[in-house]
């Protein structure tokens, strides 16, 4: 078999992945109304693609201000976390393993999604003018709108939220999932922390980048004491090149990238979490990450590395052969191909992703793409 290497088993943490191949962290928006909790729907668009070494969870918003996108689920509420033991029965009972990705968008928000019509909070009162936010305008209808003007919040208000974290990794742990991952990645909160471009706090968060880098440390730290830190994954999304697809991709653009991202690296790789996720850019001819920082990477990080951003079997191969990553993401095709698994092993054609059912809606789209008949 052509892509036979995709297909030995790794060791994730106390996990043993039957193949190298993830469904990735991706936003369907299909959770029910009020309060943004997980369906049976939901439940068996993720048991339908259980053929994945391990899966990761949509976005997942910790708190009612982490939400930037309408109808998204949360892990906050005792009827999400009741949602999402239903998602988690169905994929343990398909023999597979998912981890729920913790997200908190920060500015990235609109006040019609914020409690009370707050202004979305972040770590600076700096507006996220180069994107969009999706919006509820009617039941069941949305709309793409500008992010409101945030407001900065407090030190005591950042140290709330790394409790948050805390509590999201133990409503995660009692939901069944089988570990945590922190979206630290895109221009959200943690990335917003992080980043020279968004952070222009004076306090212990800000300034040099051992401080814009506390954050991270901090949330990391607190949700590996819950799930323990075999069980915890960080996904990032390094940018080397400022384009016009870059700002709509919501990234953010360090002055010095490979720094900021080997040194975040190092205080996860010293915490020991499990694996690492990198996410690379995914629009048309987007370049590759350059060699010495997959180079870098490799040598600083002792758990698994994940890569993700429009990756064929052809490029993961090639990056597995390397000896650059261990798994792989593989976000559209597994939207419109349930069994994407065995399509890849088999070499069997793809269907392709309907564009206009992405977010939001029904079944159409969601679960109703076909397998393969041979």
């Amino acid at each position: 078999m052509k892509f036979s290497h995709l297909f030995k088993q790794t060791q994730l943490g106390p996990y043993t992945l039957r193949n190298r191949i993830v469904l990735p962290p991706l936003t369907r928006s299909r959770s029910d109304q009020p309060g943004n909790i997980p369906n049976q729907l939901m439940a068996q668009y993720y048991a339908q693609r259980s053929g994945a070494g391990f899966m990761v969870t949509e976005g997942t918003q910790i708190e009612p201000r982490g939400q930037g996108y309408a109808w998204t689920p949360g892990i906050h509420s005792a009827e999400q976390i009741a949602g999402w033991k239903q998602v988690t029965k169905a994929v343990h009972d398909a023999g597979s393993i998912i981890f729920c990705q913790l997200w908190h968008v920060g500015r990235v928000s609109h006040t019609s999604l914020q409690p009370d019509q707050q202004a979305p909070v972040g770590p600076s009162d700096l507006i996220a003018d180069t994107v969009k936010v999706f919006i509820e305008t009617a039941p069941d209808q949305g709309a793409l709108a500008d992010p409101s003007e945030p407001r900065s919040l407090s030190t005591a208000e950042v140290e709330e939220l790394v409790q948050m974290y805390k509590q999201a990794a133990i409503n995660a742990k009692e939901a069944g999932f089988d570990g945590v991952e922190l979206h630290c990645a895109n221009g959200y909160l943690v990335n917003q922390f992080i980043s020279e471009h968004t952070n222009n706090r004076t306090d212990k968060y800000g300034g040099t980048l051992a401080n814009r880098l506390r954050f991270l440390k901090e949330i990391t730290e607190a949700v590996a004491s819950v799930m323990g830190p075999d069980k915890v994954g960080v996904r990032f999304a390094p940018l080397f090149e400022s384009t016009d697809e870059v700002r709509v991709y919501l990234g953010l653009v360090e002055s010095d990238p490979h720094l900021t991202y080997i040194e975040a690296i190092k205080i996860l790789n010293n915490i020991g979490i499990a694996y690492l996720s990198l996410a690379e850019a995914d629009w048309d001819n987007a370049p590759d990450l350059p060699e010495k920082f997959y180079q870098e990477v490799r040598s600083t990080f002792d758990g698994l590395i994940m890569y993700a951003g429009k990756y064929t079997p052809e490029k993961a191969l090639r990056i597995l052969t390397e000896g650059h990553g261990d798994i792989f993401g593989f976000g559209r095709p597994f939207i419109a191909n349930p069994d994407l698994p065995e399509r890849i092993k088999y070499e069997w054609p793809l269907n392709e992703a309907d564009p206009s059912t992405m977010y939001g809606g029904t079944n159409k789209g969601y679960t109703d793409y076909p397998v393969y008949i041979k």
